[in-house]
């Protein structure tokens, strides 16, 4: 799942370091340059993390982060030009989850964000040939675009992804994806099958990708994610 991060930082040529890093690796970003403008868009969107200047011009990056623990948990990686370790050891008391000095490298930065996320999901995130399953949010991108999905084409899709070169029988996939559903009949899998086909298809046509059917038939078997 694409990560979405809020710069919160003044400096903009700094920002749109940060942005250009972070949208190369397919990371999603939104830029303030307050520390006002910060806690007013976290009240009104979640992100996945917040990269936050500690000398804003409104306030400091301390107070921001101690106003948005109120009501937010979202991680957050410290940018200072102050290389002080009682600095370090009060942002990460208030709590933030990383700290950076001033100058940094861009590249670095995206390998923290990454490294704090799989700290914080260890297990809830897996990649398989251009799926990304988030099972924390019950959500499955392809080709880095959500999915809509219904329940059990999610379940099903799911299933799938969690064993990709693994052939399940109809029966498998009726007992786990369909387990709490009444009157339920082997051609249901068919059925969900041809339309979460025709939704990849719809995806990698949009992308000018080349066709290829990622759920693969076995006949008399059943299905695969992978040959």
């Amino acid at each position: 799942m694409p990560l979405s991060i809020l710069i919160v930082e003044d400096e903009l040529s700094i920002a749109e370091t940060l942005q250009y890093a972070c949208h190369a690796e397919q990371i999603q970003t939104q830029h303030v340059g307050f520390g006002q403008q910060a806690l007013d868009t976290l009240k009104k969107q979640s992100f996945d993390m917040i990269i936050l200047d500690i000398g804003l011009p409104d306030m400091t990056g301390f107070e921001v982060c101690k106003q948005l623990r109120r009501f937010c948990n979202t991680p957050v990686l410290f940018l200072t030009a102050r290389n002080h370790e009682v600095d370090r050891i009060l942002g990460l008391e208030i709590g933030a989850d990383d700290y950076v000095t001033k100058p940094f490298s861009p590249r670095e930065i995206v390998a923290r964000i990454k490294a704090i996320q799989r700290r914080l999901h260890p297990e809830t995130e897996q990649t398989v040939a251009g799926f990304q399953l988030d099972e924390h949010a019950s959500r499955i991108y392809y080709q880095q675009q959500l999915l809509q999905l219904t329940r059990y084409e999610f379940l099903l899709l799911k299933t799938l992804i969690s064993q990709p070169h693994r052939v399940f029988s109809r029966v498998t996939l009726m007992d786990t994806v369909w387990q709490s559903a009444e009157d339920s009949m082997e051609r249901t899998v068919d059925t969900h099958v041809k339309t979460l086909r025709s939704k990849l298809r719809d995806i990698a046509l949009a992308q000018n990708l080349a066709a290829a059917e990622w759920i693969v038939t076995h006949r008399g078997m059943g299905y695969s994610l992978l040959p």
